[in-house]
């Protein structure tokens, strides 16, 4: 238990000598200075392409470079960011800021004051926490405003109303949180009052997951909303009247819901029946958000899933709903145009029907341009400009970090224990020799209806690929690859279904002599972590090495750690005994035993990860070092729930992790 104090004294001095032990083993590692080098060449080019997003007349990006460890923001019109070599504007630079105040901060964004762009709330985090800070910064002077909004450390949600007032749902001190951590009360805040006088707008409970209120700006349609979120899949929406009285919008508990302009739409993650229409879990219906308010909606159903095709994601222009579709786990995307006749769909005018394919509105309030970004594992990105009616123009294509001539992807099907159809997609050499000996990294996630899909890595590349290794990612159940069904079927006592599936996958490659459980590797982090924390427990014999990342790996103290609480839903409550009777069979920290053969592993956390306590990696690691189990351990003291907080951080994470799977799997 003491081991769950993140920053007590005796705690961290158990972490500085893990650490200490994993650096002296695999810094001492041959490929290991080269791996850091070739990570870090990658994270630092200045070749890669800088994401925007559009708010007024610029284009903003936030940017990390060698000169630039802790990154700058930054802004170019979007006829200059076409060129080669844009020109930018520093607004903010945050090594220097860093060095002026003396803290370790971490971007994490900026909201825009609308219409108008003139002032921003920036969110910094000390060592990358999903807690920030929230401070008011002028476009215009490019400073912060002396006396402007501002909010302490805390996980806040925060919406502009108006130059002089602001939702803000945040902590206000004792009992103002919900047991996930999380701010349960939502308040009207204005310019130039003390933070205590803001006016509350609703108040949900101390066992919700989160509340939160904010503005929408839309020109002609602007209006107030509160969205009550009991749990993690479920919430509430609420519109609210300038008299303060609040008009639940009628959906199912379940469903996602976006408002944009008149428009309603709802993504059903349970069968729903309105009216006289039926609609499969899946489904993405529209209605006229007034008429849905007044008790009278017709749902109009812009996608319905099938076997093989679940919706991946959507986006806005001004005129125009892109979705994005998956078969089989490959992309597919096509464009809705609602008129009077109804909802007319076709497919997004020159769109490759190959890779891995995403589009997003560049400013849905005032254009039908989107941003179109296209990749695969062996595939650079190359962000491409197109818009109703024209091709895609290339704007920014990302340089290639390794050789993937003689590479090759492959999409395999594997049946699962009770028969399900598990895909999976496999990175190797082109003619590769099925004798069983090639050094493989099978991931996963399997949680939260996260879809993996291929996407191209420098880093994966260079440190592996390059390297001679094989890559492989396992779609399994608990994702969400095909729909809401796929990520329902393994959750709380049908969560032992992921690792089935993930254990199949692992077994195929077996079988089908790409490797052998003397050179396999899995690693997954957060509940990737715990996916590969059970494949440790249940299936050692098949995997030569473990890299387990900010992991949850106790789940009979998970809930009470940190944002543990929201999660519940996926897994269950481990204070109620049946909930716990089935948990317990999953929780690998109550399920590694002495005197078993487990493969090597590697544990990795960060100090700073305020969303999956550390102490799970912590007390696993104590645990199996005392049963003399083959472990070890590297806990980054900054980073959030990512790697690291700089690039350099990030290049010496990776470099461990690569270290250790060529040590084991060779």
């Amino acid at each position: 238990m003491w081991l769950e104090d993140v920053t007590g004294a005796e705690a961290l001095a158990w972490v500085r000598a893990r650490n200490a032990e994993t650096a002296a083993e695999l810094e001492a590692e041959p490929p290991y200075r080269n791996l850091e080098l070739g990570i870090l060449e990658v994270l630092d080019s200045a070749a890669r392409i800088p994401y925007v997003g559009k708010a007024g007349a610029f284009y903003y990006n936030f940017w990390r470079d060698a000169v630039h460890p802790r990154g700058i923001w930054r802004r170019t019109p979007p006829e200059e960011y076409r060129r080669d070599d844009p020109r930018w504007e520093v607004l903010l630079d945050l090594d220097q800021l860093g060095r002026a105040e003396q803290a370790s901060w971490v971007w994490g964004g900026a909201r825009f004051l609308r219409p108008g762009f003139t002032r921003c709330l920036v969110q910094l985090s000390p060592g990358g926490s999903d807690a920030h800070v929230v401070r008011e910064f002028d476009l215009e002077t490019l400073r912060f405003v002396p006396d402007g909004f501002t909010l302490p450390l805390a996980k806040t949600s925060v919406s502009w109303i108006d130059l002089d007032t602001v939702f803000v749902s945040t902590d206000f001190g004792p009992g103002s949180l919900t047991s996930s951590g999380y701010a349960r009360i939502a308040k009207v805040w204005k310019r130039g009052t003390a933070l205590a006088e803001a006016r509350t707008v609703f108040e949900g409970g101390p066992e919700d997951m989160a509340v939160e209120a904010y503005h929408d700006p839309t020109p002609g349609f602007e209006r107030d909303f509160v969205v009550r979120q009991p749990s993690f899949f479920t919430h509430e929406l609420y519109r609210l009247g300038r008299d303060g009285a609040l008009a639940r919008v009628e959906a199912p508990a379940d469903a996602d819901t976006e408002v944009h302009r008149q428009w309603l739409l709802l993504r059903l993650r349970s069968p729903w029946t309105a009216g006289t229409g039926h609609y499969p879990a899946g489904s993405l219906l529209a209605a006229d958000l007034e008429q849905v308010l007044a008790g009278r909606p017709t749902f109009t159903p812009l996608f319905r899933p099938t076997a093989t095709r679940s919706l991946e994601a959507w986006s806005w222009t001004r005129h125009h709903l892109i979705l994005n579709v998956l078969e089989d786990v490959q992309n597919r995307l096509s464009l809705l145009t609602p008129g009077e006749g109804g909802w007319k769909q076709e497919p997004l005018q020159g769109v490759p029907n190959l890779g891995t394919l995403s589009a997003h509105g560049v400013d849905s309030e005032e254009s039908d341009d989107f941003f179109l970004d296209t990749t695969d594992f062996l595939t650079p990105a190359t962000l491409c400009l197109g818009g109703p009616g024209r091709d895609p123009e290339p704007l920014k294509s990302a340089p290639a970090f390794f050789d993937g001539s003689g590479l090759e992807i492959t999409q395999h099907f594997i049946p699962s224990r009770d028969g399900t159809r598990i895909p999976y997609f496999q990175v190797s050499a082109k003619g590769l020799k099925r004798d069983g000996s090639h050094p493989t990294l099978l991931t996963g996630y399997g949680g939260f209806e996260v879809s993996l899909v291929p996407g191209y890595s420098g880093i994966l590349g260079r440190a592996w690929l390059e390297q001679g290794g094989v890559y492989v990612v396992a779609n399994i159940r608990g994702g969400g690859e095909y729909g809401p069904g796929w990520h329902q079927a393994a959750l709380k006592q049908n969560r032992p279904r992921a690792y089935e599936d993930f254990a199949a996958v692992a077994q195929s490659l077996v079988d089908r002599q790409v490797t052998s459980a003397r050179h396999l590797g899995i690693q997954g982090g957060s509940n990737g972590g715990l996916l590969v924390g059970n494949m440790l427990t249940r299936y050692p014999e098949l995997v030569g090495a473990v890299v387990c990342q900010v992991p949850l790996l106790d789940m009979k103290r998970y809930s009470k750690l940190l944002a543990g609480a929201s999660w519940m839903e996926e897994y269950g409550d481990p204070d109620q005994p049946d909930d716990w009777a089935f948990m317990e069979s999953f929780s690998p920290y109550h399920n590694v035993k002495p005197g078993m053969a487990y493969p090597p592993v590697l544990f990795m956390t960060t100090t700073r990860d305020d969303r999956v306590h550390p102490g799970h990696a912590r007390k696993m690691m104590a645990k199996m070092k005392d049963m003399g189990c083959d472990v070890r351990y590297f806990e980054n003291t900054e980073g959030g729930h990512g790697a690291g907080a700089d690039n350099r951080q990030t290049a010496h994470y990776w470099a461990l992790e690569y270290a250790f799977l060529f040590r084991q799997l060779r």
